[in-house]
């Protein structure tokens, strides 16, 4: 079986969340072996499954050629781009044909694959969540000190970590408001602006970042994500609107306790595991309550045992055997999705 990761990973797009997902399940199938050929971005046409994570122009007009059966994994739905891309309502008029001309989308949450039915409710899906790599992603004190040591971060500071992109979407108007609330914890956040000026708020956000106080701190990419969430004490992620956020299972991975808005992709595939807010007031309730995130700081790992990315690998090998004549057909959502 020969399959390609195709995947538009150059510029900005190889800073959000599709195109690192895809090297982390990449990268698991070649450790497991299981499929005999698996390429990244090979642009010939004798391949029996392709596999898509972005649907630019590159990717559309790999499309065109490769012969085998074109999957895409809906990693974006039109409800993600608003408050993220100044373009959004241009941008989102292209997905129903755009996602029809796939022969199969791998959805990555019971909302994602009800989205994409409403889109294309003749394309077939299959319910595959994201995987998080458990090996790569957990406590480990010599990354917490290395990364408070650079950043000048003292051992007995209380740190909230985001990561994500600066975007209203992201919650990022609101990461600052809690900054300014809480003067004496320290608050980062780590990632940028990869779509540059046609980032939603791109101004007002560089405004309102250069009225900080010292408490905060704007790191940009981090070469190490995984001692970002070794060097905090909880995980703060105020975001509106979301498919499977791979910072929420990295940071669980790593046994951060997780405050998050309360909205349905978090409340339905994170459960009563992570610590909900629906007003900023509760928010600040809930990152000053030690004992209570202790207590929900013990449930992270645990929970993520589910997603790892050897188990996730092993779905997508399962289906892709499915799509190209080597096995039964799988159910829309698969057993054992939390």
């Amino acid at each position: 079986m020969r399959i390609n990761f195709f995947v538009e990973d150059m510029l900005f797009f190889k800073y959000i969340g599709c195109a690192t997902l895809a090297r982390m399940l990449y990268n698991a199938l070649i450790t497991e072996k299981s499929c005999s050929k698996i390429a990244w971005n090979a642009h010939g046409r004798d391949f029996d499954l392709v596999h898509y994570h972005t649907f630019g122009p590159l990717a559309l007009t790999n499309k065109k050629y490769s012969h085998g059966v074109k999957v895409l994994t809906a990693h974006s739905t039109p409800r993600l781009n608003a408050g993220n891309l100044v373009f959004s309502e241009t941008v989102n008029h292209f997905y129903p044909e755009i996602y029809g001309s796939f022969d199969h989308i791998i959805t990555i949450s019971p909302l994602c694959d009800k989205e994409v039915h409403e889109i294309v409710p003749d394309v077939p899906t299959t319910l595959i969540p994201n995987g998080v790599d458990r090996e790569k992603f957990r406590p480990d004190p010599e990354k917490r000190a290395a990364f408070r040591e650079k950043y000048g971060i003292g051992e007995d500071e209380w740190v909230v970590l985001t990561v994500a992109q600066q975007t209203p979407r992201k919650g990022i108007y609101d990461f600052l408001s809690l900054s300014h609330r809480h003067p004496d914890i320290r608050f980062i956040w780590v990632g940028g602006f990869p779509y540059g000026r046609f980032s939603q708020d791109y101004s007002m956000i560089e405004e309102k970042k250069g009225q900080t106080g010292r408490n905060v701190l704007f790191t940009g990419f981090v070469d190490d994500i995984a001692s970002a969430y070794c060097g905090a004490d909880l995980f703060f992620f105020p975001s509106y609107a979301e498919g499977l956020p791979i910072v929420v299972l990295e940071a669980l991975a790593t046994g951060l306790a997780v405050v998050a808005r309360r909205i349905p992709e978090f409340t339905g595939n994170f459960g009563d595991t992570i610590l909900y807010f629906d007003r900023i007031e509760e928010a600040g309730m809930l990152i000053e309550d030690r004992d209570l995130l202790r207590q929900h700081a013990a449930l992270s790992r645990p929970f993520t045992e589910g997603f790892d990315i050897r188990a996730i690998a092993n779905r997508h090998v399962t289906l892709y055997r499915e799509l190209t004549g080597n096995g039964s057909r799988s159910t829309r959502f698969p057993a054992g999705y939390r």
